[in-house]
């Protein structure tokens, strides 16, 4: 199974950018459908963007439309999400999935450690 390793999380202030990527150990990372997904505490779990195989297809949330760009890279074996204006209500652990299905919004069935974004007020 791909394994999945998240970095770039943080403490910034509202109103500012972070970049998350996470890194796939798969050859076939081209195969895979990925995805962010949030959890703050005392919440479940929340999508957040997905993209698929090509990076010709993407879905953002509503509440990260405009502000949150999902990409991938795939000579890297990397997906990233770049998050700007940042809220303190995007506070949370972000995680990375993949997926071998074609549906953005999932089922996924790897899933990275997570890593925290902070945002201050």
């Amino acid at each position: 199974q791909v394994q999945l390793v998240e970095s770039g999380g943080g403490l910034v202030q509202a109103g500012g950018s972070l970049r998350l990527s996470c890194a796939a150990s798969e050859r076939t990372f081209f195969s895979y459908t990925m995805a962010w997904f949030r959890q703050a505490p005392g919440k479940e779990r929340e999508f957040v963007a997905a993209i698929n195989w090509s990076g010709g297809s993407t879905d953002h949330a509503d509440s990260v439309k405009g502000r949150f760009t999902i990409s991938r890279d795939g000579a890297k074996n990397t997906v990233y999400l770049q998050m700007n204006s940042l809220k303190p209500e995007d506070t949370a652990v972000y995680y990375c999935a993949a997926s071998l299905s074609t549906l953005l919004r999932g089922p996924y069935d790897a899933w990275g450690q997570g890593t925290q974004v902070t945002v201050s007020s």
